[in-house]
C-alpha cells in the first residue's frame, strides 16, 4: 500500500493544540462540537496524553497535554493565546450554545456581521478562543467593504 503524503480525512492546515488536561478537553470538544476522537495515545504515566485526534466535521483536530518539560505551554501557562480557531458550522446559535452550556465563555455573542456570517466568539475551558460562524449572505468583495466602512464609522 502506497503511503499517502497528506493522510486521510486530514487538509492541508490541521490545528495543533497543546493544553492543560487534555482529557477534559476531548470530553468538551465532543460536547460543543460534536468532534468524534479518532485516536489516543497516553505517556507512560497513563494519564497524559501524547496525542490525540479528533474530526470535527470534515475536519481533523490534534492535541496533547502541555509538557513544559520538552518546551510545550498551554494557553493556561501563558496566560492567554494570541490564536483564534475558527470553526463554520450549519448552525451557529445551536453549536455556540451548546458550547457555552459545556463551560465556554463568551467573547463575542452570535450576531449577523458585515461580511455575510452568523457569528460569535468564545474562550473553550482551556484558554483556546474560537470563532463560529455561519455563511447567512455571499457578498463581493466590494460589497463586504462597503459594510465594513459603514460599520467602522457607526462604532
Amino acid at each position: 500500500m502506497k503511503t499517502r503524503p497528506i493522510p486521510p480525512g486530514f487538509h492541508s492546515l490541521t490545528p495543533h493544540l497543546e493544553l492543560r488536561g487534555a482529557a477534559r478537553a476531548i470530553d468538551f470538544y465532543k460536547t460543543a462540537f460534536g468532534a468524534r476522537e479518532i485516536f489516543r495515545n497516553v505517556g507512560p504515566d497513563g494519564r497524559l496524553i501524547m496525542h490525540a485526534q479528533l474530526q470535527i466535521g470534515d475536519s481533523m483536530l490534534l492535541l496533547h497535554d502541555e509538557f513544559a518539560e520538552a518546551g510545550g505551554e498551554s494557553p493556561h501557562t501563558l496566560e492567554g493565546s494570541p490564536v483564534t480557531l475558527h470553526l463554520y458550522v450549519e448552525d451557529v446559535d445551536a453549536v455556540f450554545a451548546r458550547a457555552v452550556a459545556a463551560g465556554a465563555k463568551v467573547e463575542m455573542p452570535v450576531a449577523d456581521m458585515f461580511w455575510g456570517d452568523r457569528y460569535g466568539q468564545i474562550t473553550d475551558p482551556f484558554g483556546h478562543r474560537w470563532s463560529i460562524g455561519t455563511k447567512i449572505e455571499e457578498l463581493t468583495p466590494a460589497q463586504m467593504r462597503e459594510r465594513a466602512a459603514k460599520f467602522f464609522q457607526q462604532h
